[in-house]
């Protein structure tokens, strides 16, 4: 009897396993299947797309870099005596021409002395004229002549020196431009050297750049360069190279470059964030894609491309980009049909329907 309770029991346990492996070989069967079809579902699920022709034309290689204003000429007017501040004419923000006068100090010690040097020297003149009359009469002889040309000079050159201090007196505008900062009031001492206004001429703006060691060889005194300014990002101007820096910066390993641009409305402002375009190169005959026509698959830049009505996927290399364009260095050819639209639905092998 034992006996025959082992043999049911074995029975009963082969008959558990064979239906296991009966039942999971139904699944595989059944997933493999699913998959099946839902590749040929795909396959032949036709999509909607836009193509745009591959073609060969320029693309400009364009470096741009930040740079920030300087005003074209910022001079700091120092006093070059000391005294009273007597008076001041313009205020801070006022244009002033160059050789206008823009403060006057307290020189009058000085006037007296101005005063008698120029009587002396008016009267020197008046004797060597005298003197070269009774010269050419032989009445004196060449030595007094002499002694009354050495008088004249000396009383010239006493009146240059007084008429030189005096005049320090009378600041004057070095260049034209505006009046950024005025350091003193009406009726304040100041010291010879302290300083009293900044005057800047804003009528031409530098741009200073730092440019890349690899980057400063295409770029040249004269060569024309976009700009944007950051608080006129509407505004698009032209500027001219002014100067490249012949030695790098140490620190940085960059070259210093100015650009000059016009701003003869006075909008822009020394210490704005600007960005220069430098154009490197025109490659003339690049295939190019837009940018949003790049599908990134697991880090793999790809590109779809329609043929017979059957997507190609293709994987490219990139070069120069262009606003909203890229160079395709590889994966592309003249005359493919660039699926521009609908590109993140496509697959390889599925059928479209291109317009």
């Amino acid at each position: 009897m034992k006996s025959c309770r082992n043999t049911k029991s074995i029975g009963i346990i082969v008959l558990i396993l064979l239906g296991v492996l009966f039942g999971s070989g139904c699944d595989r069967s059944q997933s493999v299947a699913q998959s099946e079809n839902e590749q040929n579902k795909t396959q032949n699920r036709t999509v909607r797309v836009s193509v745009m022709k591959v073609e060969p034309g320029p693309v400009k290689d364009v470096l741009v870099l930040p740079g920030e204003t300087e005003a074209w000429h910022d001079v700091r007017v120092a006093a070059d005596t000391a005294g009273l501040v007597e008076w001041i004419g313009p205020r801070e923000g006022d244009l002033v021409k160059k050789g206008e006068l823009i403060a006057k100090i307290d020189v009058s010690a000085l006037k007296a002395a101005l005063d008698k040097a120029e009587a002396e020297a008016k009267l020197a003149e008046e004797l060597y004229q005298r003197r070269v009359k009774l010269f050419d009469q032989k009445i004196i002889t060449e030595e007094d002549l002499d002694r009354s040309r050495t008088e004249r000079i000396l009383a010239q050159g006493n009146l240059r020196q007084i008429q030189v201090e005096y005049d320090r007196g009378f600041v004057r505008a070095p260049i034209s431009g505006l009046v950024n900062s005025l350091y003193v009031d009406e009726g304040e001492f100041i010291d010879r050297g302290k300083p009293m206004a900044d005057l800047v001429n804003v009528d031409r703006i530098e741009i200073n750049v730092n440019v890349p060691e690899l980057d400063v060889r295409y770029l040249e005194v004269g060569q024309t360069a976009g700009v944007r300014i950051d608080a006129f990002p509407e505004r698009q101007l032209m500027g001219k190279v002014d100067f490249v820096a012949y030695k790098a910066d140490p620190a940085t390993k960059t070259f210093h470059v100015k650009v000059l641009i016009d701003n003869a409305d006075h909008i822009i402002r020394p210490g704005m964030i600007a960005r220069v375009a430098f154009l490197r190169r025109v490659i003339p005959d690049a295939l190019a894609a837009p940018l949003f026509s790049l599908v990134d698959k697991g880090g793999e830049r790809l590109v779809f491309v329609e043929k017979d009505g059957v997507v190609q996927a293709r994987t490219v290399s990139i070069g120069v980009i262009e606003g909203d364009r890229v160079q395709i260095t590889k994966g592309l050819n003249a005359g493919d049909n660039l699926i521009v639209a609908g590109q993140t639905e496509v697959e390889e092998g599925m059928r479209v329907v291109a317009k």
